[in-house]
């Protein structure tokens, strides 16, 4: 630990949470955490190495073998809604200490943890629901299916929202009887370490809930993808990552379920409101810092009031408040980390260089109250083409690219030519068009006069490049569970196949 950090008072929270109890790294360590708006450690908190995901894998099956195992799901279902109350009681904390890891601005983050719980609770409510069904044959045999968890589940979630993506995992993984070793993402592992102490005294058996952070690569990651006791690895991340998980769990056959990037198109036709589009349109371009898979970067807007709509987005952007995070009077906050930050200034050079018009934002803010925080404007490109990479490319930041098109069937060649197929938008009011259109959006969630409208019980997921499965809704449960068929005889008599 560097002598600057141990100068300052730092929030500590140094160790892991495994079987049930805090305890010591046995091969990581301490990681720093950076306060994106300044620049400088905020916190110090525990990561995990090999060994200790070895040991919460032994207490994640132990458990599964044991009283979780053997714990009827209503039962499961109370405890769920006890940590779901704790949750709700806590929120506040919890958004703050994300605020602090992530950089991401507070008005949103007290938003979201303070619904996580309502998730939670929706998960309670299916987790004795797993029936399964009976199969008719003859009166020879009685056949029938059961639903049985998947078993050991390594969660690994990303560092732009880490409370919501946990929630997405555990509330499933909990409600289908699975247990859970949780790592967080390396650059913001404080929220997952807190949510350790509201499992605990939610009363769940040890080993159901372990919360390890870590390093990916040759570190907890690495060993929580390969550990040949683990059943199924639910991912949240970028796609070279999850190619990588995919060709090491291979090995063991482990099951999959990844949300990775999106590059979405959010399509404004001439017949659309045209106001609440632009309501819609600039605030899913910057909310979260930019730093959304579901964003939509890509604006597709209808040649008539396409002059209109880049107006607009110049005059807005010159209106939200960029700054330090925790003053709720600002609507966004700086880039999550130092890398993000030069990924997202790398991208608004290459918009110059391809020939993009820039007419807002595109430079980093300091100095002031921004210091050496990681903050970059809002930032306009417009008469984009989609052959440009930062149309076809996943920033990751506060960067919206306007393109224009002519027709119905040039806006959804454009919204499908992409390597991703995550999530759409489109403004129409003509409901015929509204119909055709999505119907041949290649996206797993499409929105029709509205954007980002995310709930615990709506399926949410990508086509191609945007991941494989499910979160949310009752097809993330199927994803937590197996199906088992039994056959009984009714007779009990089975021929001598070799009497003659």
């Amino acid at each position: 630990m560097t002598a600057a950090v141990q100068a300052v008072q730092l929030a500590r929270y140094e160790h892991l949470f495994i079987g049930g109890e805090w305890v010591a790294p046995e091969d990581g360590g301490f990681i720093e955490s950076i306060d994106p708006s300044t620049g400088r450690v905020w916190a110090v908190a525990a990561y995990g190495g090999p060994r200790d995901i070895d040991k919460a894998v032994a207490a994640a099956r132990a458990a599964l073998e044991g009283p979780w195992g053997r714990m009827p799901g209503h039962e499961r279902a109370a405890l769920l809604r006890r940590f779901a109350d704790l949750y709700r009681d806590n929120a506040a904390e919890l958004a703050m200490l994300e605020t602090r890891d992530n950089g991401r601005a507070l008005r949103e983050t007290r938003v979201d943890a303070g619904g996580h719980h309502l998730g939670y609770h929706w998960w309670a409510s299916l987790a004795d629901k797993a029936s399964g069904r009976t199969i008719p044959f003859d009166d020879s045999v009685h056949a029938f299916t059961t639903r049985v968890p998947v078993g050991v589940v390594g969660a690994i979630t990303p560092w732009n929202v880490p409370l919501m993506a946990a929630a997405w995992k555990l509330g499933p993984a909990l409600a289908a009887g699975c247990t859970v070793v949780l790592k967080p993402a390396e650059q913001t592992p404080v929220t997952s370490l807190a949510l350790g102490r509201l499992f605990e005294q939610a009363g769940f058996p040890p080993g159901v809930v372990n919360i390890v952070p870590g390093y990916g690569r040759d570190g907890a990651g690495e060993r929580l993808t390969a550990h040949p006791d683990v059943d199924k690895i639910t991912f949240t991340g970028e796609g070279a990552t999850a190619k990588a998980i995919l060709r090491v769990g291979a090995d063991t056959m482990k099951r999959f379920t990844f949300e990775l990037g999106g590059k979405s198109p959010h399509i404004i036709f001439a017949d659309a409101d045209v106001e609440q589009a632009l309501n819609a349109a600039t605030n899913s371009a910057w909310t979260l810092c930019g730093q959304s898979c579901a964003l939509g970067s890509r604006v597709l807007v209808q040649r008539p009031i396409y002059d209109r709509v880049v107006e607009a987005f110049r005059a807005r952007a010159a209106k939200v408040r960029v700054g330090p995070p925790l003053d709720e009077a600002n609507h966004m906050g700086p880039q999550a980390h130092a890398e993000q930050l030069a990924k997202t200034l790398s991208y608004i050079e290459l918009g110059r260089q391809a020939g993009a018009e820039l007419v807002a934002g595109g430079k980093r803010l300091s100095g002031g109250i921004h210091g050496e925080g990681y903050f970059v404007e809002p930032t306009v490109f417009a008469n984009v083409a989609n052959d440009m990479r930062i149309a076809r490319e996943e920033i990751f930041g506060p960067v919206a690219a306007l393109i224009p098109f002519d027709d119905e069937e040039e806006a959804i060649g454009l919204a499908n030519d992409s390597a991703y197929g995550l999530t759409a938008g489109l403004w129409t009011s003509d409901v015929g068009r509204a119909h055709r259109v999505s119907s041949r959006i290649k996206a797993g969630m499409v929105w029709v006069n509205t954007y980002r409208f995310i709930r615990w019980s709506t399926p949410y997921g990508g086509f191609k490049g945007s991941g494989w499965g499910r979160e949310n809704g009752v097809e993330a449960l199927d994803a937590y569970l197996e199906t088992r068929t039994t056959v009984i005889s009714t007779t009990g008599r089975f021929p001598d196949a070799y009497a003659s």
